[in-house]
């Protein structure tokens, strides 16, 4: 009987691993509607996402008013985005969604 426990180790000490969880971001995340009505709004959409805002941005009225500006703004937003390695996505409904590096969109 003294063999089976030899072998099966019951004499040993055991190891625990500790698993820690990813690094959480210190500051909360929100979650912003904005509207975007200029190629000025932009800067200002910038600094919200640089602040670790998830933005919500409505486009609809753009697009409605001037498709050329709204091409121009998103073309924008794409250089920004890419620079900062931010996420971006459109709705069908006259969104767009931009979520900084913290956050990520899953489509």
């Amino acid at each position: 009987m003294g063999l089976i426990h030899d072998i099966f180790g019951k004499g040993r000490d055991e190891e625990s691993i500790e698993l820690m969880d990813e690094e959480m971001p210190t500051t909360p995340v929100n979650i912003r509607i904005e509207r975007l009505m200029d190629f000025v709004d932009i800067d200002r959409i910038a600094r919200l996402l640089k602040e670790n805002n998830i933005v919500f941005l409505k486009t609809a009225e753009l697009q409605r008013q001037d498709v050329g500006e709204f091409q121009n703004c998103v073309q924008k937003l794409k250089r920004v985005c890419g620079q900062f390695g931010w996420d971006m996505v459109g709705t069908q409904e006259g969104y767009l969604v931009l979520a900084p590096s913290i956050a990520k969109i899953v489509r």
